[in-house]
């Protein structure tokens, strides 16, 4: 099964999209921000152990005859403190003499010397780099390389715990990330009230749009901004439109309607007054009542045609309904048939009322004729909800249709009983104009015993 790909509102494409660049630009920037203060701490840490190696080298460097202190007083009491993580050494790269000199704290231990690894000096004559202490403890080691003439040369190097500088490394980390999550947090807020605020106009243009499809705004009405103004113009223009063509379509039916029917008024008057009536009129007579009906037929359905595709027609289904089963109830109350419905009070029929009336009318008319002593009208569970097809039912308790003949009446013209009056075009209107509007008839058995015709039809 192909998965559907989900859509995604013009509003939510905007914020997410402003979001993930606000997240993206706050991350890069965390980063850089977070290696750019590593290299600062490693830079001031340097300088402390820097300030060591200089003590060393002007100890190295001092001149037999002067009188000096003795070399590793730096007067920091943790390079005495055994494995502290603070170390010195200095090592003689020539000659005979004892060649390593160490701080305390390195307790006979060595530290591995820079110069072997091939590390290259900075621009001060520094060598810098991270090693495993004695200890397994990393350390942030500086090295450096000279020469006192007659004295050799010498390495002098000075290690000090690298968690120190990681620690405040931590602390900023820390501290920017909660800057920086309120100030993401901040920007997201802003970007989906931006987008509120920008988007507003187009949810009042649906809205608009939506109140003259449904019938309660014959036109798009309101201001709207410069950007939008002209396609709300160019909307109302397709509506006004829109009901100029169907108001040319109306007059033209009824103009048809008339220019038909009257002459065939006048044959069905002309064969009914001849007495005693001859084969002759009551040929012409039964043919001019048969194209009658057919014009009638394809008038009703030409001028539901043209409705169909109007804009903002709707209507309420209760009051039409109860009107015409008080009208079905008189014409057969000589039968005591009940007619009774539970369709709620909020459902409407997305279309015109005289095409509504129409269907109902037919589909009413037929289970009256019917029935035995009830026909009922209910909406169908889980249909009608807005802007979804509603399902209405009637259902008489009469003698019902065998369920091969249940799709044959449905054709235009077919009568299962030729006894009762009617010319089968009413079953097959109601599914010609329930096609129209994207609706269908069908017929099924009715838990009342007889016959129960559903009706589906768009609704608002």
């Amino acid at each position: 099964m192909p998965l559907r790909k989900r859509r995604y509102s013009l509003g939510t494409r905007l914020f997410l999209s402003a979001a993930l660049s606000c997240i993206l630009i706050l991350v890069l920037a965390g980063l850089g921000l977070t290696t750019f203060y590593r290299r600062s701490a490693e830079r001031g840490f340097d300088e402390r152990l820097s300030v060591y190696i200089k003590e060393l080298v002007a100890d190295l460097a001092a001149p037999p005859e002067t009188e000096r202190q003795a070399i590793g007083d730096l007067g920091e009491p943790r390079f005495d403190l055994p494995l502290s993580g603070w170390y010195w050494q200095i090592i003689r790269l020539d000659g005979d003499k004892p060649n390593l000199r160490a701080s305390r704290s390195l307790v006979g231990g060595q530290l591995p010397k820079l110069l072997d690894q091939r590390i290259a000096p900075n621009s001060r004559g520094l060598r810098e780099s991270y090693v495993s202490g004695p200890d397994d403890r990393m350390l942030r080691v500086l090295e450096r390389e000279i020469d006192v003439g007659e004295d050799g040369r010498f390495t002098v190097a000075v290690a000090a715990p690298a968690d120190e500088i990681e620690g405040d490394i931590q602390d900023f980390r820390l501290a920017l990330t909660m800057t920086f999550v309120l100030l993401g947090l901040i920007l997201v807020s802003s970007t989906l009230m931006q987008v509120r605020f920008g988007l507003r106009p187009l949810v009042r243009l649906r809205a608009a749009v939506g109140a003259v499809r449904t019938g309660d705004a014959p036109r798009i009405a309101g201001e709207y901004p410069p950007d939008l103004a002209p396609l709300a113009g160019e909307l109302n223009q397709l509506i006004d439109a829109n009901h100029e063509i169907l108001e040319r379509a109306r007059t033209q039916v009824g103009n048809l309607a008339h220019a038909l029917k009257t002459p065939l008024s006048v044959m069905l008057n002309e064969a009914e007054a001849q007495k005693p009536a001859s084969h002759l009129a009551r040929t012409v007579g039964t043919q001019a009542a048969v194209m009658r009906d057919q014009v009638q037929y394809y008038l009703d359905r030409a001028r539901a045609a043209a409705l169909s595709g109007a804009l903002g027609g709707t209507t309420e289904v209760v009051p039409s309904l109860e009107a015409l089963l008080r009208t079905f109830m008189k014409i057969t109350q000589d039968k005591g048939i009940d007619g009774f419905h539970s369709v709620p009070e909020t459902l409407r029929f997305r279309g015109e009322k005289q095409d509504f009336e129409e269907m109902l009318g037919n589909l009413l008319d037929n289970a009256f004729k019917w029935a035995t002593a009830k026909v009922r009208v209910s909406l169908e569970e889980g249909t009608g909800e807005p802007a979804e097809p509603m399902a209405i039912l009637i259902d008489d308790d009469g003698p019902g249709l065998p369920g091969e003949a249940m799709a044959e009446v449905l054709k235009r013209g077919r009568r299962l009983d030729e006894t009762t009056p009617g010319s089968g075009l009413g079953l097959s209107i109601v599914v010609d104009l329930a096609k129209l509007y994207g609706g269908e008839v069908t017929l099924h058995r009715s838990p009342l015993g007889g016959l129960r015709a559903r009706l589906i039809l768009p609704s608002v």
